[in-house]
Parts: structure tokens; sequence; C-alpha cells
């Protein structure tokens, strides 16, 4: 990945465009869809593949587990962070005078089960300032009524890295509040630490390169009765079948009741592969080769005629720049016929550098954003 033998071995199709929207879709190794292969071999034993399967699951629990900083008996695997977030809000069982603080640049998974007309408790907002969210503009918002603060450790509108551990250390200081992180936009891109964080989510489709279909969940066993998902079905059950089933249900603890039905093993064998992958490459070595990838993007674009949303902060950065432009479509669409891959929504335009990419990428793209603004003037 991070030299040029083996980025062509794994990531072929890379030879034919600058991808930097990772943020959005990661590219996954030929070795995911290796595993894929796998997973169809091992079902094509029917039930005897199950065994197989288990081992995979387990495998994909260590790992992240090794990522998360907890044990394996830690993690749970879901179908998605909407999936995971709705969940947490059944555990979290809110009641009328509660109050959960979000904050304008999560993504809406993680924001809006609690914006929804059936859940009780009170929503306050963390805003922004000048794209970063600022410690000092948490305290008031929390009280002995906050239940939740939510975050993203890395924003996906901009990129942002939040002071993650000054933040706790502030919701404990002023409330009782349980604090959820969303990972998302960091995992397997920047070396994390989870020190005292109750609820850990994150997709796999993004930076760890893996697949559609799953969600690493991570809760420490303290916080176990914090987030055990009151959810019907069986997977997630002490004992589905058992001489009591049809007269009662009780969740497993923690973690394991985020699983609520049949695991989706296709995603799971590609997340072991991505996984096993990218801990091979290790995580500090991704964020050491790129630091300066995306410091010459920052210093390429911030002197451009554009509206910069990543503030210009190199401790907030992890592989997210993020700028508006009000003919964004048509310098989207110029470096796209350029072969140039970002994301655009909005009159937002968003780079994001991953392992796999090189200082060529980055004069590539740099090249061609100026082309474009000199053309739309």
């Amino acid at each position: 990945m991070l030299d040029e033998a083996t980025r062509q071995q794994s990531f072929p199709s890379l030879s034919e465009m600058t991808y930097l929207n990772t943020a959005a879709e990661g590219i996954p190794p030929l070795e995911v869809g290796e595993a894929l292969q796998t997973y169809f071999r091992d079902h094509q034993l029917g039930m005897d593949g199950r065994e197989l399967h288990t081992a995979q699951r387990e495998a994909v629990k260590a790992l992240t587990a090794q990522l998360y900083g907890l044990s394996a008996d830690e993690i749970g695997i879901c179908s998605c962070s909407s999936e995971a977030y709705n969940l947490a809000a059944m555990a979290l069982q809110l009641q009328a005078g509660d109050e959960v603080v979000i904050n304008d640049l999560d993504f809406p998974a993680g924001a809006t089960p609690w914006l929804q007309p059936t859940s009780p408790a009170a929503v306050k907002v963390w805003r922004n300032r000048d794209g970063a969210l600022h410690i000092d503009d948490l305290i008031p918002l929390l009280s002995p009524k906050t239940r939740l603060v939510q975050v993203s450790l890395v924003s996906f509108f901009n990129g942002f890295k939040v002071a993650l551990q000054p933040m706790i250390e502030t919701v404990r200081k002023y409330s009782d509040a349980l604090v959820s992180v969303d990972v998302t936009q960091a995992l397997g891109r920047i070396p994390l630490d989870m020190t005292d964080v109750d609820l850990i989510i994150s997709s796999t489709h993004k930076w760890i390169l893996a697949l559609h279909g799953g969600c690493l969940i991570g809760v420490p066993d303290s916080r176990a009765d914090d987030w055990t998902v009151p959810a019907g079905g069986w997977f997630n059950l002490q004992d589905p079948f058992g001489p009591q089933q049809y007269e009662q249900a009780h969740s497993l603890k923690g973690a394991a009741s985020f699983s609520v039905g049949m695991p989706n093993y296709p995603a799971i064998y590609g997340i072991r592969a991505a996984l096993d992958y990218l801990l091979g490459v290790g995580v500090d070595a991704i964020a050491d080769v790129t630091s300066d990838l995306v410091q010459a993007c920052y210093d390429g674009i911030r002197d451009l005629p554009i509206e910069l949303l990543t503030p210009n902060d190199p401790d907030s950065w992890a592989g997210i720049i993020a700028f508006r432009h009000p003919k964004a479509e048509q310098i989207h669409q110029h470096l796209l016929d350029n072969d140039i891959h970002i994301m655009a929504h909005a009159g937002r335009l968003r780079v994001a550098i991953h392992g796999y990419n090189t200082m060529a990428d980055i004069e590539h793209f740099l090249e061609h954003l100026h082309d474009a603004l000199n053309q739309v003037g």
C-alpha cells in the first residue's frame, strides 16, 4: 500500500485514476475479493461451513479489539452505523427530562435517532465555530440531566478531528453523561486512543477498505449494562431456544446485544481480510506517510479562490480536506473528466487522502483544480 509495487499488486484499479474519495468509499485491496471467494467456498459446505464462518467473526472481533484498545469480548458486529445508533437509542431508554448533546459536524446516523418525535429527550446542539468544535462551547450544554454526548472523532463534513480526551474530561467534570464516538472517518487511517469512551461505532466500507453491510461496535465491560439493547432477535439473546423461549427474552450484555440476528458473513470475511491487510501495513505507518500529503494538499488549496471548510490546524487533521465554491459541480465535472475522483455535494467539495495515495495524486489534483478554477472564473 505504501510503495508502488505493493500498491499495484493490491489496488490495480488505482493505476487508472486519481482516487481521493475514501471518505465516501474505500477501494478494497484484492485480498478482500479473495476473502469473498473463501466465504463462498465455505458456504458451499452448508451447515458445516458455520464453524468456519464463526472463526472469521471471532477473528474480526479480535482485530477490532486491537484497534479500539478493548478485548474481543467487548466487540460486537451489526450491519451499519445507522442500525448501531438506533439500537443504542433502544439501549439508552431515554425519558422525559433527559438531555442529549449532538453537534453540527456529525453524520446524520449519529444525530437523528435523538431527533425523532418518539424520542422524549431534549436535544442540545454543540455548534462549530469556524469549522471546529470548541470545548468551551460544550460546557454550557452539560448538566446533571445530560445522558449522552455523541460525536464523530473525525467529521465527515470537513475533516475536523475533535480533541477527544479533553472533551471526555469535560463531560465527566460537568455531567454523568455517556460518551459515544463514531470513528468511521478515522478507523484504519489514524491511530486511535479510545480511553474512557463508552460506545465506539464504525462503518466498514470507508477507511478500513472493507465492504458494505458491516459495523464494528465497542462497549467496555464497565459500560455493558448501559449499552444492552432490549431488542428481539436470537443471536443477541441469552437463551433464545430454551424452555422459556416464548415466555421471556433477555439480551446478552453490552456489545454482544448489538448483533440481533444472523451475522452478515460475506461482509465479515471481507472485513477480516481488510483488517489483516491494514494491520500488516500499520496504521501508524499510514498516518506518517500521509501526513505530508495532507499538508501539501492543504498548502496547495488555501490561497485559491475557494472557501476552506477545514480549519487551519494540523493537530485537528486526519485525512479529509473540504472546501466550497459556487461552481462546485462544474469543478467536480472537470476533475472527473481528468480521472480525478473527489466528493461533491451541495457546493461542498471534499478530498480524502489514504495510504494508497501518492504525492503524484496530490499534484495531479492541484494542477487540475487550478485549471478548473480558471475555467469557471
